[in-house]
């Protein structure tokens, strides 16, 4: 009842916007969520932290997931 896409990747015309394109044309109304990198660019360093500064890593997800639940009801 729900959808919630995660990618280490612009939320723009990223995974999510393809799933949500693929929802969309078979007319399937349920609440989706993204969790990606917003309309940036990305700096290096090591792996753990960039996710965690961008937002990627599991807490955001959960904390996503969570969110799509509550509009759910």
């Amino acid at each position: 009842g729900a959808v919630i896409t995660a990618e280490e990747h612009s939320i723009i015309g990223g995974l999510g916007s393809a799933v949500a394109q693929a929802l969309c044309t078979r007319n399937i109304s349920v609440p989706v969520g993204f969790v990606g990198l917003n309309d940036c660019h990305a700096e290096c360093g090591p792996y753990n932290m960039l996710l965690q500064k961008y937002g990627l890593d599991a807490e955001a997800v959960a904390a996503k997931v969570r969110e799509i639940i509550l509009k759910k009801s």
